[in-house]
């Protein structure tokens, strides 16, 4: 059962950027040689400049909690989280359909 995951970051008043730098050195490489991940979305809110969320989606639960188990991954949170207003909001969803799969 493929497993998709919803995270959202409220980053503290002008720190999205900072945020993305991060996230682009340290974690973008791992997920593009993370052939678990099917699909990965990197969004800006629209209408909250404060606010970053990603959609990933996996190939089953075990990937999805293996790398959010990653050095990469704990690499990433403890680089942002001063940059953080809270810990992030994790929703895990089962993936029912998506276009082209």
């Amino acid at each position: 059962m493929r497993v998709g995951v919803i995270i959202e970051h409220h980053v503290r008043p002008g720190s999205r950027d900072a945020v993305r730098a991060i996230w682009d050195e340290l974690l973008r490489p791992a997920i593009i040689a993370n052939a678990a991940h099917e699909a990965y979305a990197y969004m800006y809110d629209v209408d909250d400049p404060d606010v970053i969320r990603a959609f990933q989606q996996y190939v089953d639960a075990a990937a999805a909690a293996a790398f959010l188990a990653t050095p990469a991954y704990a690499a990433y949170v403890a680089a942002v989280e001063h940059l953080l207003v809270g810990p992030p909001t994790v929703t895990r969803t089962e993936v029912v359909w998506t276009k082209g799969q």
